[in-house]
């Protein structure tokens, strides 16, 4: 292997290698020992020392033979920054690890004796005898042939590599307790311990504009090393004491404006904490003798507001002998400066996770009724991940005693796609109880998302409702029927009462507002849910696994809620379905389910007539219903009423409809409600009459007896329906 490829051109594998190539130990020397170097050649290769700031080279390379076994056969660290770490040939390579990252890096190890293919250029940590840790870049390689086994290269890294490569990995999550504890665990190389406190309102996603050092809370978000730490010492979670707070934040505001400070030993350190035994116990680590570099986490200030804004502290603690150096406050205060930026995008959108969150949870469904009962469970994206998503699920009730089940996704995340979600959810509700059905709803919708954004615009800030899918159906616990339409969304899953499950498919459509699609009707599909089914309605979070195809996952879904028994709880099986198909870890995408348990009406409770259009209809009506609202032992003045609503729905519906008409009586405890149904499509329009005139009276009376009424469209005509008090 060429030891000087061009950087132009050449892997990773091959720079590594080709750095190595004269430092590997050969027949176990070192390459200082080496007969075959030229005279001073190991002395340019050696720099000054980790923590000088003398022209020498700070990057130190050092490199550790190993076998299958994993143990070493060979090394070299014998430069100044691998001081302290010690190397047994034949120990494992793990002792010289964190015992918290021994699996990982095992891991790996293991990996690239399998593969052959190189592990290059991951920060590590490594032990030394006294207990600190040694930041380096670790790379493994596959020995060269004939040689088995692995090469083990170890960079100290120079301060400002280590600069670099810390500034870049911070900015990798959103999420602002990982945020912290990688901004610590970056700020150990130039100490013994790292400690990050931020002010509460970044934990809660508020605006930091509070510039009055008595009014600055902190809490510690992270600490490195993880050891056991003394009684009262602050560890991650714990709420630094006020004074602290207070002390901490006066300390940096010199000239008003925040500073980094260095306190240079312990007594100087105590004296900052006026000596408060309590306050030295909570922030002082340990009772050595210590020195300490406070440098704030500070961004500019929103417009109108004057100066910088703190967001936090960060602190910095090493044994006074190694005196921190210009040059090295220099590099912690542009680290800590770039890692402010992530802390401050990591608050905003944490502030934008929990309003989205909030305002999906507001979607979620509410109980159920005494015919079907319903139960949701939501689980947003992690924290920092894209942020959460459009998937919304509802169910309310509708006129007639029916229910309605809506599921759908808006295509993105964030603030948005949650906008765009709520819009299409509340008119999608305002349609449905309005009497338009599901086709007709998704009509309507695919309107309205042409309308919320177009591609462009709405790609661009994250989201976009066009794509956006939407599946309604509505349950009739009278027919025990259920009409469905569907626009683009994964199909539901209908549970029978006696276990067996099939996926519900509804003519395909593409999602709302694809011009690009021929357009065709938004089609219904009708289907049987007898009293015990389960209709299971969900988001594609739920099904989707990258190593499966979507078909595998809804087939799973299927055989995992074919266990929920009738008996069951229904919040605690959905619980478990989530459960049991979530994918482990972080969420990249939301997971939205609904489960709902058809009851039906009991058939005492209901009664259904056709009669034809003549006019002595209304009184045919009346003499039906009335031997039944006995029965249902409604008082008599409720049905009087009835019985008057009826006659005058029945009236309309011979003299401007067509065909036969349908009545429809149902009880649900206390409340009536009357349904009258024709084949016409005129809508009935309550107006103010003149004195003298000789019709529109009829639905005045309605009106007048009724706690509401309206109308839903059917596919044959209309429906006129009231609800009364029983």
């Amino acid at each position: 292997m060429d030891p000087t490829p061009s950087s132009s051109s050449a892997s990773p594998f091959d720079m590594v290698s080709g750095a190595l190539a004269d430092y590997i130990p050969r027949a176990g020397t070192t390459a200082a020992e080496d007969p075959a170097a030229p005279p001073g050649e190991h002395h340019a290769r050696r720099p000054s020392g980790a923590g000088q700031e003398s022209g020498g080279r700070e990057q130190i390379l050092g490199a550790v033979s190993l076998d299958r076994d994993l143990r070493i056969t060979s090394c070299n660290l014998d430069a100044a920054p691998f001081a302290g770490v010690s190397v047994a040939p034949g120990a494992v390579f793990a002792d010289l690890l964190p015992p918290g990252d021994v699996p990982t890096v095992t891991q790996r190890l293991q990996r690239v004796l399998e593969t052959q293919e190189a592990h290059v250029a991951r920060v590590q940590r490594l032990r030394r005898a006294d207990g600190t840790e040694l930041v380096v870049s670790m790379s493994i390689l596959p020995a060269a042939p004939p040689r088995e086994g692995l090469t083990v290269s170890l960079i100290a890294m120079a301060k400002r590599l280590h600069l670099y490569a810390s500034a870049t990995a911070i900015g990798t999550s959103l999420d602002i307790g990982e945020t912290a504890l990688s901004l610590a665990q970056s700020l150990l190389a130039w100490g013994d311990v790292a400690a990050v406190d931020l002010d509460y309102a970044v934990w809660t996603g508020e605006a930091v504009t509070e510039q009055a050092q008595e009014r600055i809370r902190l809490r510690r978000a992270a600490l490195v090393p993880d050891r056991a730490w003394p009684e009262g010492y602050l560890t991650p979670g714990d709420n630094l004491p006020r004074e602290a707070s207070r002390l901490l934040a006066g300390a940096v505001m010199r000239d008003d404006i925040p500073q980094a400070i260095v306190i240079p030993d312990r007594a100087a350190v105590e004296r900052t904490l006026l000596n408060d035994p309590q306050l030295v116990r909570a922030l002082v680590p340990g009772k050595r003798p210590v020195s300490v570099a406070c440098i704030p986490l500070v961004v500019d200030g929103p417009e109108g507001t004057p100066g910088p804004i703190v967001l936090g502290m960060t602190q910095v603690w090493r044994r006074p002998e190694r005196p921190f150096l210009d040059g090295e406050l220099l590099d912690l205060q542009e680290l800590v400066a770039k890692t402010a930026r992530h802390v401050d995008l990591a608050r905003q959108h944490q502030r934008e996770h929990a309003q989205v969150l909030a305002l999906q949870r507001r979607l979620l469904p509410r109980a159920g009724s005494d015919t079907i009962e319903v139960a949701s469970v939501y689980e947003p994206t992690t924290p920092d991940s894209a942020g959460v998503g459009g998937d919304w699920v509802n169910s309310f009730p509708l006129p007639g005693d029916r229910t309605a089940l809506v599921v759908g996704d808006v295509v993105g995340h964030g603030l948005g796609a949650a906008a765009a979600m709520g819009q299409l959810s509340m008119e999608a509700r305002a349609l449905l109880s309005a009497g338009l059905g599901p086709g007709e709803v998704l009509e309507r919708l695919d309107e309205t998302v042409t309308l919320l954004d177009d591609t462009d615009t709405g790609l661009a800030a994250g989201y976009s409702a066009l794509g956006s899918t939407c599946c309604i159906a509505v349950y009739d616990p009278v027919d025990h029927r259920v009409v469905m339409s569907n626009a683009g969304h994964l199909p539901p899953v209908l549970v029978h009462p006696d276990g067996s499950a099939e996926t519900v498919t509804a003519p395909p459509h593409p999602g709302l507002g694809a011009e690009f699609a021929v357009r065709e009707p938004f089609d219904e599909h009708e289907f049987a849910a007898p009293p015990g089914s389960l209709l299971v309605l969900y988001t594609d979070g739920l099904v989707e696994d990258p190593a499966a195809s979507i078909d595998d996952g809804i087939r799973r879904l299927t055989d995992v809620v074919r266990e929920v028994h009738p008996w069951d709880d229904l919040q605690q099986a959905a619980c478990r379905v989530v459960a049991g198909l979530a994918p482990q870890g972080r969420l990249r995408d939301d997971i939205t389910l609904l489960l709902a348990r058809m009851a039906g009406r009991r058939s005492q409770d209901t009664a259904t007539w056709q009669l034809p259009a003549r006019d002595d209809t209304a009184a045919r009506a009346r003499v039906l219903a009335s031997p039944l609202l006995r029965r249902w032992h409604t008082s008599d003045q409720a049905r009087d009423s009835a019985l008057l609503v009826l006659s005058e729905l029945v009236t309309n519906a011979v003299r401007f409809g067509t065909g036969p008409v349908t009545v429809r009586l149902v009880k649900a405890g206390s409340r009536l409600s009357c349904e009258v149904g024709d084949t016409g499509n005129g809508r009935p329009r309550l107006r103010r009459g003149e004195p003298l005139d000789d019709g529109g009276r009829g639905l005045h009376v309605v009106h007048k007896l009724t706690t509401r009424w309206g109308v839903r469209w059917t596919n044959t005509g209309k429906a006129v329906w009231a609800e009364l008090e029983a």
